[in-house]
């Protein structure tokens, strides 16, 4: 039975070109996570997005904590990807035109720091893809781009109703998106490469 096994798994090995792929994954902050694992989950390649907490110094910390003030931590999304089928430097590009760059205040209706924007990379290649595409959208608009660059630590997953939200509550969800302006301003910044519609 051993044996069969270690054929079958010889096989796969050998039809996936001698070695298995290996996912990916990022932690970003976009502002209000809902809506930043929407923007995400419609992606081939995206193979989960999570709903989290990260940048603090506090443990486990929960939503209410977070937006109390005072753990340091920002809204975030755990991408899980595959780069075989979207390449880092495409989430780069779904994230940057999910969000308003130059805002260092938060984001859109939702202010503070818990929203404000970054990119928490995981390995060096991340970071330097990351901090090229920063100063290519710096040039590109003649204007300092507000996101931070930051080496990821750890993740704190968000409480399970704040995760897939938008597909849960979608009624409420449509109406938040909207009342808070979060598309009108991405539409005003990106044109019709807004949302990472473009790829």
């Amino acid at each position: 039975m051993r044996r069969i096994i270690g054929i079958v798994i010889a096989l796969v090995a050998l039809t996936a070109g001698g070695a298995a792929a290996q996912n990916e994954f990022v932690v970003v902050a976009g502002g209000c996570f809902w809506c930043v694992e929407e923007a995400f989950d419609k992606h081939e390649g995206v193979l989960s997005t999570t709903s989290g907490f990260s940048g603090g110094q506090v443990a486990n910390p929960s939503y209410r904590q977070v937006t109390a003030g005072g753990t340091g931590h920002l809204e975030v999304v755990r991408i899980e990807y595959d780069p075989a089928r979207i390449s880092f430097d495409e989430v780069l590009h779904v994230y940057w035109r999910n969000v308003d760059p130059f805002d260092a205040g938060g984001q859109f209706c939702d202010r503070g720091d818990i929203y404000a924007t970054a990119i928490f990379y995981v390995t060096e290649e991340q970071r330097r893809a990351a901090e090229v595409s920063k100063r290519e959208l710096e040039q590109r608009f003649g204007n300092s781009i507000a996101t931070d660059i930051r080496s990821f630590t750890e993740f704190y997953r968000a409480e399970e109703y704040h995760q897939d939200y938008y597909n849960k509550n979608p009624i409420r969800y449509r109406f938040y998106r909207t009342a808070c302006g979060r598309y009108a301003r991405l539409d005003e910044v990106w044109g019709n490469e807004a949302r990472g519609e473009d790829m």
